[in-house]
C-alpha cells in the first residue's frame, strides 16, 4: 500500500505534500483508514443520488444558504484559521503559502459572494449538448449530468474547500475534500458550517465531507475507493499533483503548476506592457496564475527592461537573469545569473526570471521549453505576433495584452473554480459547472428494432 510521507514541493514552498514511499503491509490502522475513508464514499455516494435529481431552484438555494451560514459563522472561521496560520508561520511555511492560507473577514464575504454568483449561473445539469434524428426515425440527445462523487486532495487553500462544495453542489455533485494539514482546523469548521446548512435546506449533509481527520492513509484510501468516487481533482505543488496522478486508481484531472510566461513583443507599448508585467507578478505572488517568467524583444529591451527591472525592484521582486538582463539593470539592482532550474521554477514568490529574446520564434521555443503549460501572455500591437503566439503555443490559456492573472474561473464568469487543468482530456484550462459534468446518450424510438 502507498503510504504519503512530508516532502518539500517542486516550488521550494515547504508545504505537505503526498509522495509515494515504499511500506510495509497495511496494519491495521491503515485497514481501518481505509475502511473509514471507503464509507465517506458510499455515504458520498447516496448524497449524490439526491443530487442529481434536484432542481435548479433547490441548489440555488441551497447556495444562498450556504453563503449566509459562511459570514455568520465569520468569527469562528477566522478565530480556527488563524490557529492554522501561526502553526503554518512558527513551523517556517513560505509566505506565499501563508497569504493563500490565510482568511480575513473581507476574504469570507468575497468567497460567499461567489457562491452567490454560482447561484446565478445556468444549471448545467440536463443541458443538451446535440442531438438530431435518424433516418429510422430515432431521436437522440446527448445530454449533460453530474459526475456523481468528486474527491479533492489540496494544500493550504481554505477558500477551495468552499469553491469546491459551492460548484459540486450546483453541478449536481457530492464531494470528499482533504485538504491538507497546514489548513486542518480552517477545514473543519467550514465544513461544518456548509453541512449543517445543507441539512437546513433538506438536503444530504453527506455531500460535502472532509477526510482531513484520516492523514495521509486517507488520502491513498480516497485515491484507491475506485467505483466509489468518480472523479479525483488534485491542485497544489508539483509533486503533490504527480503523485496523486501516478498513484491513483480514480479517474483524475491533472491541474498544472504555473511557470507562467509574459512576452514583450518588438511593437509593445511600454506603458501598456509595464502594467500588465506588475499585475502578472507582484499582484498576488502565491498563486499559479502569476508570472514566473519575463521575456523581452531584444529591439525593445533598451527601452522597456530599465524602467521594468526598476519596477521590479521597487516591489521587491529578486530578479534572475541572462546577462543581457543584467547589462541593462539599473544601478543598485543585483541581477542574479539565471539557470535552467530558473527558467523552470514556478516561485510563488517575489522573484522572476528574466531574459532577453532575439525574435518571436526565439520567443516561443523558450516558452515551449520550459512552460507548465499553464499561461502565456504576449504584449504586442502586430497582429500577425498575436496570431503567430496564440496557434503555436500550446498552453491551456493565451493572454494578449492582458496579465496572467485573468486565468481564473471566477475571473472568466464561471463563478468559481474547482482547478486548472493543463491535460487535454475532458477539461482545460479554468475547470467550473460544466467541466464538473459528463454525458449521457438519451434515444426516444417508436418500437424501431436494428435490422
Amino acid at each position: 500500500m502507498t503510504t504519503l510521507s512530508h516532502r518539500q514541493t517542486g516550488d521550494g514552498s515547504g508545504s505537505t505534500t503526498p509522495e509515494p514511499s515504499s511500506a510495509a503491509a497495511p496494519t491495521a490502522d491503515a485497514d481501518e483508514v481505509r475502511d473509514a475513508v471507503l464509507d465517506v464514499a458510499r455515504r458520498a455516494k447516496v448524497a449524490a443520488r439526491t443530487l442529481a435529481t434536484a432542481t435548479r431552484g433547490t441548489k440555488d438555494a441551497a447556495l444562498l444558504a450556504l453563503a449566509d451560514a459562511l459570514v455568520a459563522a465569520t468569527d469562528e472561521i477566522v478565530a480556527a484559521n488563524t490557529q492554522d496560520v501561526e502553526r503554518g508561520r512558527a513551523s517556517g511555511t513560505s509566505p506565499g503559502l501563508l497569504d493563500r492560507l490565510t482568511l480575513t473577514p473581507d476574504r469570507i464575504v468575497a468567497i460567499a459572494a461567489a457562491l452567490r454568483e454560482l447561484a446565478a449561473l445556468p444549471d448545467p445539469v440536463g443541458e443538451v449538448v446535440r442531438g438530431s434524428t435518424l433516418p429510422n426515425g430515432l431521436r437522440l440527445r446527448q445530454v449533460r449530468v453530474p459526475m456523481g462523487v468528486v474527491g479533492m486532495i489540496y494544500e493550504a487553500r481554505p477558500n477551495v474547500t468552499v469553491d469546491a462544495a459551492g460548484l459540486a453542489l450546483k453541478s449536481g455533485n457530492a464531494v470528499i475534500l482533504r485538504g491538507g494539514s497546514a489548513a486542518a482546523r480552517s477545514n473543519e469548521v467550514i465544513v461544518s458550517v456548509l453541512s449543517r446548512a445543507l441539512l437546513a435546506q433538506g438536503l444530504p449533509g453527506d455531500a460535502v465531507q472532509s477526510i482531513d481527520s484520516y492523514g495521509r492513509a486517507g488520502a491513498v484510501a480516497l485515491m484507491h475507493a475506485r467505483g466509489l468516487v468518480d472523479l479525483l481533482v488534485p491542485r497544489g505543488g508539483a509533486d503533490l499533483i504527480q503523485t496523486v496522478v501516478r498513484e491513483s486508481t480514480v479517474p483524475v484531472v491533472e491541474t498544472g503548476t504555473g511557470n507562467c510566461h509574459v512576452y514583450v513583443d518588438a511593437s509593445a507599448q511600454i506603458d501598456v506592457a509595464l502594467p500588465i508585467l506588475l499585475n502578472s507578478k507582484t499582484q498576488r505572488t502565491g498563486v499559479c496564475n502569476a508570472a514566473e517568467t519575463l521575456l523581452v524583444h531584444a529591439d525593445v529591451a533598451d527601452a522597456f527592461l530599465p524602467a521594468a527591472l526598476a519596477a521590479l525592484g521597487a516591489a521587491g521582486v529578486v530578479v534572475h537573469g541572462d546577462a543581457r538582463t543584467a547589462a541593462l539593470a539599473p544601478s543598485g539592482l543585483t541581477v542574479i545569473p539565471a539557470t535552467d532550474e530558473d527558467w523552470a521554477r514556478e516561485y510563488l514568490a517575489l522573484e522572476i526570471a528574466v531574459g532577453v529574446v532575439d525574435d518571436l520564434d526565439s520567443a516561443i521555443e523558450h516558452i515551449r521549453t520550459w512552460t507548465s503549460g499553464h499561461t502565456e501572455a504576449i504584449v504586442t500591437r502586430d497582429l500577425a505576433s498575436s496570431e503567430r503566439f496564440v496557434a503555436e503555443l500550446d498552453s491551456a490559456v493565451i493572454m494578449v495584452n492582458a496579465s496572467t492573472r485573468f486565468t481564473d474561473g471566477g475571473q472568466f464568469g464561471l463563478g468559481a473554480e474547482i482547478g486548472i487543468s493543463t491535460q487535454k482530456l475532458h477539461a482545460r484550462g479554468p475547470m467550473g459547472l460544466g467541466e464538473l459534468t459528463t454525458t449521457k446518450w438519451i434515444v426516444n424510438g417508436e418500437g424501431q428494432v436494428r435490422p
